[in-house]
């Protein structure tokens, strides 16, 4: 079994200390083991093109504050916040082990609705990382609604996005997620946050986790919490064996 833990939580706008002391102080609060923690999208800043002044090194305040989180919950961290790195900014998850080694993926599809491709560099290569046996594949947020991309080409085990995922669109936040895990048969998981942001939108949350069939795991809205699921490899393989419908998946190739 595999324990998940998803952060729902508010976001301070453009406020890194704020967001740091709050979230460590949640997971401080955290008394069932899990193997791993998903944060949301730019957990330290919220959603915003305010890049230059917030941007920071890969392995800096936040990378650290990741790593001593891991280490002492003998856990993965996973979430995205804002990298510059060679005069470029990026929107970069950083998937961080317990022993502070990680791994990272740059947001590929950047939302041009709120001129985000004006600020951030797109990434180009997907991330699956390894946890215990488990495949995962992390995303971000507008990635979601892009099915090339998210397609499981590679027998991974799980999806995840974390997203700041307005309020006006969570019919198709919970519907996309509901579709990756159908025709991926892979455990999909959505963690967004919940308030206003700076610029006045509002964030329900609706976080949550289907299984390898579409079936709901996990929902919650507008509250702050953690929430944990508990996800069995051995179900997943025993579906995926007696439906093989990803042996017919289509061949393809991303330029």
């Amino acid at each position: 079994m595999l324990h998940t833990t998803l952060i729902q939580t508010a976001l301070h706008w453009e406020d890194k200390k704020a967001n740091l002391e709050q979230l460590g102080k949640k997971l401080a609060g955290l008394s069932t083991p899990t193997n791993l923690i998903v944060l949301p999208e730019m957990f330290t800043t919220g959603f915003t093109m305010n890049a230059r002044p917030l941007a920071e090194p890969t392995e800096a305040a936040t990378y650290e504050w990741m790593a001593g989180h891991a280490s002492r919950l003998g856990a993965v961290v996973t979430g995205s916040f804002i990298v510059e790195e060679g005069g470029q900014y990026f929107n970069r998850l950083l998937w961080v082990r317990p022993d502070g080694s990680y791994e990272k993926y740059d947001k590929r599809h950047l939302f041009t609705l709120a001129g985000e491709h004006e600020h951030y560099t797109p990434g180009h290569q997907p991330l699956i990382a390894e946890l215990d046996g488990w495949k995962v594949m992390p995303l971000i947020c507008y990635d979601l609604r892009f099915p090339v991309w998210s397609r499981n080409t590679c027998d991974y085990d799980m999806l995840i996005y974390v997203a700041n995922w307005p309020e006006m669109r969570r019919q198709a936040w919970r519907t996309l997620l509901a579709a990756r895990a159908i025709e991926n048969q892979a455990y999909t998981l959505g963690v967004n946050c919940v308030g206003k942001d700076g610029n006045g939108f509002p964030y329900t949350g609706d976080s949550s986790a289907f299984d390898f069939a579409g079936e709901e795991l996990l929902h919650t809205t507008h509250t702050e919490g953690l929430f944990t699921v508990q996800l069995s490899y051995e179900k997943q393989q025993e579906f995926r064996n007696k439906l093989q419908f990803l042996a017919d998946r289509d061949r393809f190739v991303i330029e």
